[in-house]
């Protein structure tokens, strides 16, 4: 019988790999299968693209807007959001500490249902 441990990840010592040498606003915290889980730190505007998998994100600090598919909906830190893969999203309007967890998972293309 495979024994696991528990794996304790906090926001605190992910954010302090955050910028990344190269820039990112990101850093992949946790893999397993087709589950990763990042945190993401956007300055200024959020210029991400539509991503190839389904993915979630649960706001740990910050306010401000998340648009998706041309609905504007305001957020603060406890909320989350379900993004179906290729979808148009970002956050807009938001400060200095934003932070949110990012959980990609599924296959490519998205779950379908």
């Amino acid at each position: 019988m495979q024994r696991h441990t528990c794996k304790r990840i906090t926001p605190a010592e992910v954010a302090a790999k955050i910028p990344a040498p190269n820039g990112d606003r990101f850093h992949v915290a946790l893999e397993r299968g087709e589950l990763q889980i990042e945190l993401y730190i956007p300055r200024g505007v959020d210029d991400q693209k539509p991503h190839s998998r389904d993915e979630c994100y649960v706001i740990v600090e910050g306010q401000g807007k998340f648009e998706m598919g041309g609905e504007v909906v305001p957020f603060e830190a406890g909320d989350f959001f379900f993004v179906p893969a290729k979808v148009e999203h970002r956050f807009l309007d938001f400060g200095e500490s934003m932070t949110t967890w990012v959980i990609f998972y599924g296959p490519e293309g998205g779950e379908q249902i």
